[in-house]
């Protein structure tokens, strides 16, 4: 399915040049960096006016609007003008990194010297001075198939800040009784430049009800049953049921985002849901994410955003999942023992009843949710209760991460790089034997001494670098990660 939600980065580059130095030197590193780049990886932008001068600033500010840029790299090509240059991340508007050349040859330390290596402190001097937010890589010098190789690593950064910058979370709650982990306070959400519109579970009743018998409904039906297939869709009965509450999402986005362009939705899935509607949402939850529009469960906005986050950076469809249960010690010593060197700490079950696409399960379909079946039918023949999507989930690299408020209001993350184990479950729902290195500990010492709810974002790779990069330009100052072994947690016994 097409990731329709998340925005299209176009890069532009602008270089920078102090004007006792030669000019043509960091516009011909400039063009070396362009033509890098479009080789290896794409299309950038290059913006032909050099800044010199904050009138210059002014003309490649807007000739990379005008050329349609929403995301720019700023390339001190020698010492560079510290004013206009850090002038240009307040007069764009998007999210702007910097970089400076290095130099290229013991041959030519005259007029082939720069001292961008130097320019670049004093640029980002200046960019603190001016409270200006800038992505800057971890060694932003370099050649240019260096720095052509930080433009691609800022591509993901970058639009996962514009699509936050343009996105509206839409709610239908409240949260389910006993589920106060999943607090979300609203002003932190402000505070990042997101929208949000929190709603009543009855108005999405009402609106469901109202699509009934819609035309559009069929197709749905049919796109549903290919996906399926004939073993995964065991009540296609159910199907017009769910393709109506897909419809009634995706109109409801389009006529409730109003000013923003991309929407995330947290709903409430329990426990009145199924009987009235007549179904399980997971596996609709589990389509719309696929087409890049998150649905948490549980009313959990913050796994919302998380979730978003994760779609913006990887650029692919995420699950959100419980940290739910240990793995069994007969099953590690049979199963995972003998074929990896993770300790039985190491390891956890993550689970949902069946959100996770199917795209990222070995094999799934359509089931029942066991544990409402319990509640709400007595354990008897299941009807509301079905509409699951389950299976174990595909063996994978994985980042496991959270962006979360206090229950006072305070921002704080944790990203956490493992893998999903190609181990069966023997168990039901969407369900996964994760393996993160140190996870014992990471679990003692981060997700419960620093309060984290139990739900955690799942992106399918290895996408630390970029999280990690993302939550810091947001300015989150707790970032949390899975700590190896001797380097201790501030409250972890050194005796242990």
């Amino acid at each position: 399915m097409t990731m329709s939600n998340i925005p299209t980065v176009k890069c532009g580059i602008i270089s920078v040049s102090r004007d006792c130095f030669i000019i043509s030197l960091s516009e011909n590193r400039r063009h070396a960096i362009v033509d890098s780049y479009n080789k290896k990886y794409g299309s950038l932008y290059e913006v032909k006016k050099t800044v010199e001068n904050e009138t210059d600033m002014l003309a490649a500010v807007k000739e990379a609007k005008d050329a349609g840029c929403n995301a720019l790299v700023v390339f001190l090509g020698n010492f560079g003008p510290e004013t206009p240059e850090t002038l240009i991340a307040k007069e764009f508007d998007g999210p702007v990194m910097y970089v400076s050349a290095a130099e290229e040859t013991g041959k030519d330390l005259i007029n082939g010297r720069g001292d961008a290596y130097c320019g670049m402190l004093n640029c980002s001097y200046n960019l603190g001075m001016r409270h200006l937010k800038a992505f800057i890589p971890e060694y932003p010098v370099g050649t240019a198939d260096d720095i052509a190789t930080m433009i691609a690593e800022f591509q993901p950064v970058a639009r996962t800040l514009i699509g936050l910058s343009h996105l509206k979370i839409i709610t239908f709650g409240p949260r389910p009784q006993d589920f106060f982990a999943c607090n979300a306070p609203i002003q932190p959400l402000y505070d990042l430049g997101v929208e949000i519109e929190e709603n009543s579970e009855l108005d999405l009743l009402v609106s469901y009800r109202a699509h009934k018998d819609d035309p559009r409904i069929t197709a749905i039906v049919e796109e549903m049953a290919k996906e399926l297939g004939q073993e995964g869709n065991p009540y296609p009965e159910m199907l017009p049921r769910m393709a109506q509450f897909e419809l009634t999402l995706k109109d409801w986005m389009a006529e409730h985002k109003g000013a923003r362009d991309y929407v995330a939705f947290a709903d409430k899935c329990w426990p009145a849901f199924p009987k009235e509607f007549g179904f399980e949402p997971c596996y609709v939850n589990s389509r719309m994410v696929s087409q890049g529009i998150p649905v948490s469960c549980e009313v959990d906005i913050y796994g919302a955003l998380s979730e978003y986050i994760g779609l913006c950076v990887s650029n692919d469809a995420v699950t959100l999942l419980d940290i739910n249960n240990s793995v069994p010690k007969d099953l590690y010593e049979s199963d995972i023992k003998p074929s990896t060197n993770y300790k039985l700490e190491d390891t956890f079950m993550g689970f949902h009843c069946g959100n996770t696409p199917l795209c990222k399960l070995r094999k799934g379909g359509v089931k029942y949710q066991l544990i409402q079946n319990r509640l709400l039918e007595n354990g008897g023949e299941p009807d509301f209760t079905r509409g699951t999507l389950e299976g174990d989930i595909a063996a994978s690299d994985i980042t496991f991460f959270r962006l979360q408020s206090t229950s006072d209001g305070k921002l704080r993350a944790y990203v956490a790089e493992g893998e999903v184990l190609p181990t069966p479950t023997h168990s039901f729902g969407g369900i996964g034997v994760f393996a993160i290195p140190e996870m014992g500990r990471f679990y003692r010492h981060v997700l419960i001494s620093k309060r984290y709810p139990h739900h955690g974002a799942v992106a399918f790779g290895h996408f630390g670098k970029s999280l990690w990069s993302v939550f810091q330009y947001l300015g989150i100052a707790d970032i949390s990660f899975n700590q190896p072994k001797g380097m201790l947690y501030p409250d972890e016994n050194p005796f242990a």
